[in-house]
């Protein structure tokens, strides 16, 4: 099971694709709304969460988490003790972690992204402190994926993807969503 966790002010496309495209490649993805379950977007979009963080707790069938950015969900969501424990949980059993746009500075301010290559909304590279700071749009270390912003939603998906059910499964939806 993959959690995606939603916080006040996140990026509605980054949180809404990986949920779509993973569901579509038969993963089971469990939104999660810091603080209730309508969870209002950057953008004044409000969405329902599956569960609420008070319902919240990680079981052993974990697959990984997935952190959207935008401001300030990716604030919100790092002020979260339920999300560091999910992150701080994930990265000790080195389960995927994927984090997308200002989302990657929380796994930089936790120190999971030393020596690792990582990559972020320009301007936040700041806050992915000991990271070797990627070039790519989406960039994939072990068990961390992170991608730079809302405008490769849906790379960052297929990446996620592809971690979870392996190439062949992201191949099948990627050329079911006609994309290139």
């Amino acid at each position: 099971m993959v959690y995606l966790f939603l916080a006040n002010g996140f990026e509605e496309i980054e949180a809404l694709t990986p949920v779509d495209i993973l569901r579509r490649g038969g993963v089971e993805v469990v939104t999660v709304g810091i603080g209730g379950t309508e969870i209002k977007g950057s953008h004044n979009i409000t969405v329902k969460t599956d569960i609420s963080d008070s319902d919240f707790s990680l079981l052993n069938d974990v697959d990984g988490i997935v952190l959207p950015g935008g401001m300030p969900g990716t604030r919100n969501l790092e002020k979260s003790n339920k999300v560091i424990k999910a992150v701080t949980y994930c990265n000790e059993r080195n389960l995927v972690i994927g984090a997308i746009c200002a989302a990657p500075s929380i796994l930089g301010h936790l120190g999971i992204l030393k020596d690792k290559k990582a990559t972020a909304f320009p301007g936040f590279e700041r806050d992915l402190f000991d990271a070797k700071i990627d070039t790519e749009y989406v960039s994939v270390d072990g068990n961390i994926i992170t991608a730079r912003g809302m405008g490769v939603s849906v790379d960052f998906a297929l990446e996620l993807l592809k971690a979870f059910k392996g190439q062949d499964t992201a191949d099948n939806i990627r050329k079911s969503i006609q994309c290139r």
